[in-house]
């Protein structure tokens, strides 16, 4: 048990979830997180409160930011600003297949003693449908940035995790949130889960196949509904024949239309439809 408290680094963006330590930030203080590039500035979105999980393995917020981390934050802000317009009207010039996703910007400064610091750094990340030799974009963009200049490619997947969104199930995007690898995902996942093979359907912002496919196909592939097939003759516990319509893995049940009167019901596999193969009738 202890203390939590959420923030984010863009307005609606992600939330990042620090233990405050000794300081108590309110909503809409500002505050210093680590990351790898220094401390940067964060929104504080929810207020320090007592959480009953293990905050041991929480990042932890270094202070609350002053006028000169506010000041610098901002600077970085406009230099991002300025990169990407910059990124995007070279790009045009060059006539090159590419569209920026996301600008970074490290600032340069003096270190401690006579080393200078670190030189400042942008990085612009981008999508195109392929390989693009973009040497001279990199010497156009670093004469107008003044500052070196890193061009990354991102994958489809890549670029949806830096961009962000909301997924068809109304949450955040699970590359955006929690994924840290991509795991392969296949078009049978979606045909073992009943799924419809319609890529509107089962695809995500990405374009490519859902991430989730992949969570619940565990419980599909071990599922006893496999047993069955969809217009499969089976007779219940009640002596009635029937056809399989539709299969439900999570609640181990079946969907059949009765062959009497034409109507539908939901019964059980292990108990009434076919589990035992002693219950099923073979078409002729």
């Amino acid at each position: 048990m202890g203390m939590l408290c959420a923030v984010t680094f863009n307005r609606y963006g992600k939330l990042y979830y620090l233990d405050p330590g000794e300081f108590r930030p309110r909503v809409g203080d500002k505050v210093l997180v680590h990351t790898d590039d220094g401390p940067e500035v964060a929104d504080c979105v929810w207020a320090a409160e007592w959480s009953e999980e293990d905050t041991s393995g929480f990042p932890k917020v270094i202070g609350i930011a002053g006028p000169d981390d506010v000041n610098r934050d901002e600077l970085i802000r406009q230099r991002k600003a300025e990169a990407r317009v910059a990124a995007n009207r070279l790009i045009r010039e060059h006539q090159l297949p590419m569209k920026v996703i996301a600008v970074d910007h490290v600032p340069g400064g003096p270190a401690d003693g006579d080393d200078p610091g670190p030189s400042p750094r942008t990085t612009v990340y981008f999508t195109a449908p392929h390989r693009v030799d973009f040497r001279s974009l990199v010497r156009d963009l670093g004469a107008t940035l003044r500052c070196r200049v890193e061009l990354r490619q991102l994958s489809a997947r890549d670029s949806a995790k830096v961009q962000g969104g909301i997924g068809s199930c109304g949450r955040d995007l699970c590359c955006s949130t929690f994924l840290t690898e991509f795991e392969p995902v296949s078009i049978r996942m979606a045909k073992e889960q009943d799924l419809p093979l319609n890529p509107m359907r089962i695809s995500g912002a990405c374009g490519r196949l859902m991430c989730c496919l992949k969570y619940e196909h565990p419980l599909y592939s071990s599922s006893s509904t496999n047993e069955l097939t969809h217009g499969q003759r089976v007779t219940t516990v009640d002596g009635e024949e029937a056809r399989v319509v539709s299969r439900h893995a999570p609640s181990e049940t079946v969907v059949l239309r009765m062959a009497s009167d034409g109507s539908v019901s939901r019964c059980k596999v292990a108990d009434t439809c076919g589990a035992r193969r002693a219950y099923e009738t073979r078409d002729k």
